[in-house]
């Protein structure tokens, strides 16, 4: 495929999505319809999609309308490739008509030149202040690539070593002593052999320094109450702790297994009903359900997603998980709370009605990251039971 046919693909799935449907199903739709497309085509164009979609409205405001077409006119005036992308030669789209008015991003409300909702602005400028703006600028941008190296088999060292060998350069990430950064040739890391040897994990920097920042030690007995697909137990479990792992959706945990066997570490799994039968344990770790604000622009359709009423109901969900886990810590254990979100509804204040609520929790500290370029916008807070 031309340069100017994975644009002229990228309005077609973008106006899918703007329809209604998910990225991913509209991804996948479009590539079962053109199986001409190539690996390198399909690759280019979900770049295309998901970089039109971090900003949807900037792009919009430039190309005039907030449909594909317009989208992708906006996204082409921003990088400079209009008239070589909008040339009607082949299966490109055609040049920009006259009535396709767009405008100067300097003249675009703060909201739209940031690509955030109107309403979401409070939010960010609530829980981040003069940061506010930086952080949303992040948010517009790809994230990296970021592997977690299994320092239970190999060192970082040695793990890059072993992924050059398969063509893909890596970088040391300073302040996280498992993170490794992929600068050359992200998408054969699922098809290494440090991968299939259990030697990397894909995680990203401010979830692998949370769970250092627990001080994890071997034999210590952990709970992971929403485990999810079990990146953050398999991080644990590396340290050496005793790992248990749980999802309301036990669904969400069918990949833990194979990759815990992948990474040389064993992981217990219970079901909701089982909890009521475990032993408290020495540390709970809350990966509660969020808006996952700090991590939109992996998931940038989240944002447009998102709404008032949703970000209540998951403010409502926080409280529940904080409120389940109570039992399930011994006397003098540890509660762990965190969130891939920066906004202070899910965060601190979340934590404040808990510790109201349940009188035999000391605050030992909270932190929050906001997105930079090594990583995602993450916010831990660590609780001592009493």
């Amino acid at each position: 495929m031309t340069p100017g046919a994975r644009i002229a693909a990228a309005i077609e799935i973008l106006d899918v999505i703007l329809d209604g449907a998910s990225p991913e199903k509209a991804l996948t739709g479009w590539g079962r319809g053109h199986r001409f497309a190539g690996s390198k085509d399909r690759a280019a164009i979900r770049d295309h999609v998901f970089s039109a979609l971090r900003c949807r409205a900037s792009f919009a405001w430039r190309g005039g309308a907030a449909t594909g077409r317009g989208i992708m006119l906006g996204a082409t005036q921003a990088d400079g490739s209009q008239d070589a992308m909008f040339n009607g030669e082949g299966h490109a789209p055609r040049p920009r008509d006259a009535d396709e008015i767009g405008r100067a991003i300097e003249d675009a409300p703060r909201d739209v030149r940031l690509d955030v909702p109107e309403w979401l602005l409070p939010h960010f400028d609530g829980s981040l202040g003069e940061d506010a703006d930086a952080a949303l600028t992040a948010l517009q941008s790809r994230a990296g690539v970021f592997l977690r190296v299994n320092l239970r088999k190999v060192t970082r060292e040695k793990a890059a070593e072993i992924l050059a060998e398969d063509g893909i350069k890596t970088e040391p990430v300073a302040n996280v002593s498992s993170a490794l950064h992929v600068i050359e040739n992200e998408r054969r890391v699922a098809q290494s052999r440090a991968y299939a040897g259990g030697l990397v994990e894909l995680q990203d920097t401010s979830s692998q320094a949370a769970i250092e920042a627990l001080k994890v030690t071997a034999g210590l007995r952990v709970l992971d109450l929403c485990a999810g697909g079990g990146g953050k137990a398999l991080a644990m479990a590396a340290f050496g702790a005793d790992v248990t792992a749980h999802d309301i959706d036990p669904g969400r945990m069918v990949d833990l297994a194979p990759r815990a066997e992948r990474a040389g570490v064993e992981i217990a799994t219970v079901t909701t009903d089982q909890l009521a039968s475990c032993d408290p344990f020495d540390l709970v770790l809350c990966d509660a359900p969020c808006s996952g604000s700090g991590t939109w622009r992996r998931t940038p359709a989240a944002k447009w997603a998102l709404t008032p009423e949703r970000l209540i109901e998951l403010t409502t969900m926080q409280d529940d998980v904080l409120g389940s886990a109570v039992d399930l810590v011994r006397a003098g254990g540890t509660l762990a709370y965190a969130t891939c979100s920066v906004f202070e509804v899910e965060n601190n204040e979340r934590v404040q009605l808990f510790i109201e609520r349940s009188s035999s929790f000391d605050l030992v500290s909270s932190h929050l990251t906001m997105p930079h370029a090594r990583g995602d916008g993450f916010y831990l807070c660590v609780m001592k039971r009493r």
